[in-house]
This record gives structure tokens, sequence and C-alpha cells, in this order.
């Protein structure tokens, strides 16, 4: 639970934590004859939850299937209420655990993002956490695994889902299993009380981080304590504004490129409901830094940000650098005449840095 103005606010479940609590339930079926009602399955952090299945789950021949509700908790979410099934299926033994999209959940078309082409869109946590279920049931299972969502090609569509190329329904998503109700007024709040204790802690460095990754991968290089670590999300505005009159001696922006890059180019909220990267802003500055004809096309008609980092790299152009000083830019024209010392850090998804603007000082 969360209190907000108030009022409390009721967690709720990410798709990953209803995905995983259905497979676990299909295999432990599959291979005791029984579904487990409530399952419990382990979250990232440790922590174990209780699910209730939605029906009392199917057992045919060499597969069974099970399913959960979603409940988002107090979140605006799509998916609250929708249906989400795991159908497990036996293998060849040393076949080890696949994954499989079942109607209702997309498929991976384009490239730039966190899975292959032609994978299920299950992201990589969520298999994570799958496996270590099944993993609780049997040691070494060797199974099938298809992951759906009911009218999920219906919901997708209010997603950006198809302009990725994740096509044919939803992606499971989560890092954490758990869906916090943030509103942006109490996000916003709880970044400012944090910078709030940190200045009270006679704290010098902050790092103001985009996501899980990035505020890892820069802790990797700094091992501040944890009040130092502010988790700025999407709302980039509310750490600079804030810190123009709450100033600290140091301030590390780590985010993803693509986060970064809406940064460099003047967004200062960066969910993708309310700013996206412009791609074709994106050539002009891969232009400017010399790349050829052809790579400068390819990045406008890059599928994602993170897809034309890679093409830059790929052509040893320091795109990510580039992209770094403009935010860099961005950001202390936000700051003013504060005399925060800055520094800007890109990372891609596995926590590898893509671009650097370092400190002034």
């Amino acid at each position: 639970m969360k209190q907000e103005a108030g009022k409390i606010l009721k967690y709720g479940w990410t798709t990953g934590s209803c995905a995983t609590a259905a497979a676990k339930a299909a295999y432990h079926a599959l291979c005791h004859g029984d579904f487990p009602d409530p399952v419990q399955i382990t979250l990232p952090q440790g922590r174990q939850v209780h699910f209730a299945l939605a029906n009392k789950g199917q057992i045919l021949n060499d597969c069974a299937k099970a399913a959960i509700v979603k409940d988002a908790g107090d979140d605006p979410d799509i998916t609250h209420g929708a249906l989400i099934w795991a159908q497990i299926r036996k293998i060849s033994k040393g076949s080890g655990i696949l994954f499989k999209a079942g109607k209702g959940v997309g498929v991976i078309t384009r490239p730039g993002l966190a899975l292959a082409v032609g994978e299920p869109a299950i992201n990589p946590v969520p298999r994570q956490m799958i496996r270590r279920a099944l993993m609780e049931v049997n040691p070494l299972p060797d199974v099938e695994v298809t992951i759906g969502v009911e009218n999920g090609e219906i919901l997708a569509k209010q997603t950006l889902n198809p302009r990725l190329g994740i096509l044919g329904g939803l992606s499971i998503l989560g890092t954490t299993g758990i869906v916090v109700p943030y509103s942006c007024a109490a996000w916003i709040a709880s970044i400012h009380h944090g910078i709030d204790v940190a200045r009270a802690m006679g704290l010098n460095h902050l790092i103001a981080s985009t996501g899980n990754v990035s505020e890892q991968s820069a802790q990797n290089l700094y091992h501040l304590p944890e009040p130092a670590l502010i988790e700025m999300g999407d709302f980039a505005g509310g750490v600079l504004k804030y810190l123009c009159s709450h100033p600290v001696e140091r301030l590390t922006l780590a985010g993803g490129v693509a986060k970064m890059t809406k940064l460099a180019q003047g967004h200062l909220d960066l969910h993708s409901s309310r700013s996206q990267v412009d791609l074709k802003a994106l050539a002009d500055l891969a232009q400017h830094l010399g790349a050829e004809t052809n790579l400068v096309a390819a990045i406008e008609q890059a599928n994602t940000a993170a897809h034309a980092f890679e093409l830059a790299q790929h052509a040893k152009l320091p795109l990510g650098n580039a992209v770094a000083k403009q935010a860099w830019n961005q950001a202390r024209s936000i700051l003013k005449s504060s005399t925060i010392d800055l520094e800007v850090l890109l990372f891609d998804r596995k926590g590898m840095r893509k671009g650097k603007a370092s400190f002034s000082k």
C-alpha cells in the first residue's frame, strides 16, 4: 500500500507476475496432478506472494493450462482485469524451457528491442521469474511455456507495441513484479523528498536515474550511499527544477539511450505517452558528426532509439557522447546559474555505457 494525499493506494501485480503464477500452477498440475490454489511465486527481490487461480485449470495429455486475473491495484492500467494464461507442455529431455507467444501476446518483428526478432514479447525479467517458478516445482524442467492474454490483440492497440513492431498482442512486462500506483504528483513529491533527505544527510553527490539498470550502472561507478540515489523515472524536470533551489555539489543524470535522447531534444517529461524521440533530429546529429548518407538515412528510419544507437555503434560513430552533451546542455539550461557540477551518462539495456558528458570541474 502507498499513501497519497490521505488516500491509501493499493499496489498491483505486473503481467509478468501473473504469467509466472499461471505457469507455475500449470506445471505443478502437469507434474503432480493438481493445481495449487492459491499459487505461491517468488518476486525478483525475494518476496513470496500468492495468486488465486481464475479457474480450476485444465490437464490434457502432455500439457496443462491455468489462468490468473490481473489486479493492477489503483494504478491506471489497460491490462487491469485481463485474463493472463499459461500453457505448459512437456517436450523432449534436455530441451530446457522454451517460450512461445499464445493468443494475445505479441511477437518481436523489428530490431532495437530487448528481445531478438522472432521472439515472443515475454520480457527478460518475466522469463527469469517463470524459469525460477518452474524450477521450484522440478529442478530440471523440459517444457514449452506458452503465455497468452485474453483480448490482448485489442488491448495492444492502445499501446506503442504496433509502432515498435511488436505484433499480435501485448508484451509480458515487469522488472519487480509489482505495480506501484504513483500519480505524477506523487512521484515528483517523492523525488523532492529524496533530495531533501540527501541534503539533510550532507550528501554532496546525487545520482538521478530513469530506471533500475541506469541506476545500478552509475552506482557501480561511484558506490554512493542509498539516499544519494534518486528515482527520477520519467520526471527529469522534477529533479532539475527542484535542484535549482535545493542544490547539491554534484549531480549525475543517468538513463537509457531513448530517455536521455528525449532530454537532449528538450523534453523534461520522458514518458512514452508524453514525448517521443525525434529520429530525424537524431539523424541530423549523426550527419553533423560526419556519418555517411546511408547511415544517416538508416538512423532516420530506425525502429527505436536503441536501434539507431546500434547502427551508430556499428559504424563507430560517437553518437552517444554527442547526445549526452546535448542532454548536458539542456539540463544546465534548467539548472541556470546553479553551481551544481553536472554529468550525464547514457546506458543500454544491459548497463553498458553508450555516452558521457563529464563533470566540468
